[in-house]
């Protein structure tokens, strides 16, 4: 009887577990979210990766029913707020992070160590931009096109130099892919930032840069920068008289940076798939989508997985460029 009793115990102890089990997803998606969410940008205010998460903090804030909080945490190109949600948060969905294509895929190669693991330590929610970056220069170089800055970057006592946001940065690159592909040497010049390296740019103190779209358009449509090509396999619909790389000659160069949200590693998939969902609904409305492509890129959304693969082959095919450039960062 005894032994009876136990075996009825325990099975039912199974079956509550296993029930348990299945209904755990389910509740941490309805208690989710149930206080407020920090959103961390891993670079500092103004760029536009503070700006994507500035136009979902209200967004997110209304349809979560919970106040979202940027919170800019810069550093380490991007490693410091990276790291602060893969091993620092806790993994109960209300810390996200701005994942950026730097951190993300780029600094496992030029870090010689790194705090965390991308690919291990986080997980993907949603991927939420590609940006083109178009190649421009000061007007004083007098180029109106690639084949010509090409040509001067040969030219014999060329002292020519490009700017970026900093070594590893999409800018850099960029910069790096183009010279290993024409066979030139312009001269890299690293920045603490994109807006320092833009505004010297501007001001006439370096010659070239890759930047960001949406940084760069005012510029150029006020004619301080004359911009040669962008950097995507499509025109930009921001600069639609301006030819792709491939179109201006360069072929088989494609190069752009993108962004999404992460959380980490551990966080319930019920939880991932509610923000996703969410974001996906965001994406979905006219107004916001025309708030969205006027920072330079097209809505990119979809799911979870897709995001997940895409981090995963950019580590390879950039981190391929960073080895070729040769760049680390101790």
């Amino acid at each position: 009887m005894q032994r009876k009793t136990f075996l009825k115990t325990t099975a039912l102890i199974a079956l509550c577990s296993g029930l348990w089990g299945a209904a755990a997803p389910a509740l941490a998606q309805d208690n989710w979210p149930s206080k407020t969410i920090r959103f961390v940008v891993p670079y500092p205010p103004g760029g536009p990766t503070d700006l994507m998460a500035r136009l979902l903090q209200g967004e997110l804030t209304s349809r979560l029913g919970v106040a979202v909080m940027v919170d800019n945490k810069g550093g380490a190109g991007g490693n410091l707020g990276s790291n602060e949600v893969a091993k620092i948060a806790p993994a109960d969905g209300h810390t996200l992070l701005l994942a950026a294509s730097g951190p993300m895929a780029v600094n496992p190669t030029l870090y010689t160590s790194m705090p965390f693991n991308p690919l291990t330590d986080l997980t993907p929610v949603i991927q939420l931009s590609s940006f083109p970056l178009v190649l421009e220069v000061h007007p004083s170089l007098g180029i109106k096109n690639v084949k010509e800055l090409i040509a001067l970057a040969k030219a014999p006592k060329s002292n020519l130099s490009f700017a970026s946001a900093g070594n590893g940065t999409p800018q850099h690159l960029a910069g790096e892919l183009f010279n290993t592909q024409m066979g030139v040497d312009i001269t890299h010049i690293p920045y603490k930032g994109a807006g320092p390296a833009l505004n010297d740019l501007v001001g006439g103190q370096v010659g070239v840069m890759f930047d960001i779209l949406g940084s760069s358009l005012p510029h150029i449509q006020s004619g301080k920068l004359v911009p040669l090509a962008v950097t995507s396999a499509k025109r930009s619909a921001q600069l639609p008289n301006v030819p792709t790389m491939a179109e201006a000659g360069v072929t088989g160069y494609e190069f752009t940076a993108w962004h999404g949200i992460a959380m980490r590693a551990g966080t319930s998939p019920a939880i991932v798939e509610k923000l996703n969902n969410t974001l996906n609904a965001i994406f979905k409305e006219p107004e916001f989508r025309k708030k969205w492509e006027a920072i330079g890129t097209p809505v990119v959304a979809g799911t979870a997985a897709q995001f997940g693969e895409l981090i995963k082959r950019d580590t390879v095919r950039l981190g391929k460029v960073v080895k070729a450039s040769g760049a680390t960062v101790d």
